[in-house]
């Protein structure tokens, strides 16, 4: 059977670009939602299946790895997507954010997947795909490798660092939850606010620039607006040679229940990183023991790997 992709041209915007003059890690998830988008548009488009309101899709689980960095310019960047996997009441959409040369070579920025759930938008329960649905996603179905399912633990509360995660009317989706490229940002906010409280412990070295190479989040219940803050804290669970590893989970402490339930986790790996080589480094001598010396109880797992 001829394999099929589905191809999105995906605009960049200059406020996509971060302090490194790279495209930020959230926003290449906002890219994917859009590619996603499409994609389903073009299932039900060619299955000749009408929107209706059992059409609803709820994310469990982004995983993304970034491969190079992607930096601003006007021309479109190329997504393709397909379906890896189809079961009774979830399915699996992979994707490539990519520039193809005129012979054929790909400089590939970005590999994902994105575990999709459907659920009954009145009731906010789940469901099984439907026959329609089934045979909508069939034509791009490309069974793969075995989903990875990567373990994602609890976060050690008496150990951990604590960020309070304010919700904004705007981060809502049509669902009014918080759409799910915001807890992208909601991490990414607490890792910064924990490696800032860092600086001063290591003020005797050169300042160490970090990049993304692993991103997966798992969405366990829904963000809702709130006047009050969520909670994220975060644990930098282990400390290589040239990365380490940030684990965090978001939840919904209450006056009444301050432990409050798990809504959402997420395990990032950073890597030191030079803007002027473009690659990663190890950092000078002493520094990664000073910031294991800094971390303390915080970090679980100090033994160097890379």
């Amino acid at each position: 059977m001829r394999r099929v992709r589905h191809r999105y041209d995906c605009p960049l915007r200059w406020g996509d670009i971060d302090q490194l003059n790279h495209v930020n890690n959230v926003k290449y998830v906002d890219y994917l939602q859009e590619a996603r988008g499409a994609l389903l548009h073009a299932c039900r488009t060619a299955a000749g299946v009408e929107h209706h309101h059992n059409d609803a899709y709820v994310v469990r689980r982004h995983e993304v790895t970034f491969r190079a960095p992607l930096r601003f310019r006007f021309q479109s960047v190329a997504i393709e997507s397909w379906v890896s996997e189809i079961r009774t009441a979830s399915f699996t959409l992979d994707h490539e954010i990519f520039e193809e040369q005129p012979d054929g070579t790909r400089t590939v920025y970005l590999r994902a997947r994105t575990v999709l759930a459907p659920f009954v938008l009145e009731t906010g329960m789940p469901r099984r795909l439907d026959e329609q649905e089934r045979n909508a996603l069939a034509p791009y179905a490309e069974p793969g490798e075995e989903r990875s399912r990567p373990v994602l633990v609890d976060v050690p509360r008496d150990r951990a660092a604590h960020y309070p995660v304010q919700v904004r009317f705007s981060d809502l989706d049509i669902y009014r939850h918080v759409n799910n490229v915001k807890y992208f940002e909601y991490f990414q906010e607490a890792r910064i606010g924990s490696i800032g409280r860092l600086r001063e412990a290591l003020r005797d070295f050169p300042r160490m620039m970090s990049v993304l190479a692993r991103s997966d989040v798992e969405y366990v219940g829904p963000i809702v607006l709130r006047p009050r803050p969520y909670d994220c804290w975060s644990v930098i669970s282990h400390v290589g040679t040239k990365s380490m590893v940030i684990e965090s989970e978001i939840t919904d402490g209450t006056d009444r229940s301050p432990e409050g339930r798990v809504l959402a986790r997420s395990r990032v790996v950073l890597v030191f990183f030079d803007p002027e080589t473009q690659r990663a480094v190890a950092p000078v001598a002493g520094f990664r023991e000073a910031l294991v010396e800094a971390l303390g109880d915080m970090v679980t797992s100090p033994a160097a790997a890379g």
